[in-house]
């Protein structure tokens, strides 16, 4: 076997094994929920802006937007424009190695707050994105969204706005059918079903009413889409398990 092959196939027994080892995965919640406290995903930027993502995965997301090459990113939840700077600047650099060249990231926000948006605005990777104000799951704003998918070859789509069941699954109703096969449809903070019920004391989410339950409400009937375990296994530190949901067909 050459060298290049079996370092893959150490990776993928490494992955497997990770995935069976409950004690390493209770150890990733303990700090998880721990290092939660103190709001560590506050703690990074991204070209200058703040992200609020585990570093773990930025990284995650890197491989998924270098192994598609969509040609649109869908973000809902823009918050200080962070994720939408990295997601550009993947598809820059996609674009730079002869990726898709007018790639663009969208998002979408109930409320684009007046600094982020000029923040935004004024990015060098600002030619790359566009966002639009309003509500994920607003009919309109929703027609908006699938206006501008209209034609494109590879869709992601990332969920991250509004956290209970009841908007996630809305939002996945709208936005995972413009996902592309092969692609994936990110649904992140689905760990919120894995943390203690009184972390989220003062927000409208808690576990049993989250990200997650809407997730695994919206696979019992679109069978079109997967939980890519392999990833959630591999970073073992993530915002998102079983929130990495690929199409399959």
């Amino acid at each position: 076997m050459n060298p290049i092959a079996a370092f893959k196939n150490e990776v993928i027994e490494n992955i497997s094994q990770l995935g069976e080892d409950k004690d390493v995965q209770a150890l990733s919640r303990i700090w998880s929920r721990e290092s939660g406290k103190y709001k560590y995903t506050y703690n990074f930027n991204w070209l200058g802006r703040p992200i609020i993502q585990y570093p773990q995965d930025i990284l995650a997301m890197q491989e998924l937007i270098w192994s598609i090459q969509p040609d649109l990113i869908i973000e809902t939840g823009i918050a200080h424009g962070g994720s939408l700077i990295f997601s550009a600047s993947m598809l820059e650099l996609n674009a730079v190695c002869g990726g898709p060249q007018d790639a663009e990231v969208l998002g979408v926000d109930i409320d684009i707050r007046a600094h982020n948006r000029d923040a935004i605005e004024e990015h060098p990777l600002f030619k790359r994105i566009s966002m639009i104000q309003g509500s994920s799951i607003a009919p309109e704003i929703i027609a908006q969204v699938k206006a501008k998918a209209a034609g494109k070859q590879r869709v992601l789509v990332c969920l991250d706005s509004n956290h209970t069941h009841e908007h996630v699954l809305a939002e996945l109703e709208a936005y995972a059918p413009l996902v592309t096969t092969g692609s994936y449809c990110v649904v992140f903070d689905t760990l919120i079903e894995d943390m203690p019920m009184d972390m989220f004391s003062d927000r409208p989410w808690e576990p049993g009413n989250n990200p997650k339950t809407a997730v695994w409400e919206y696979l019992k009937t679109h069978q079109e889409f997967g939980i890519d375990k392999n990833i959630q296994n591999k970073l073992l530190i993530t915002v998102a398990p079983d929130g990495y949901l690929k199409r399959i067909r």
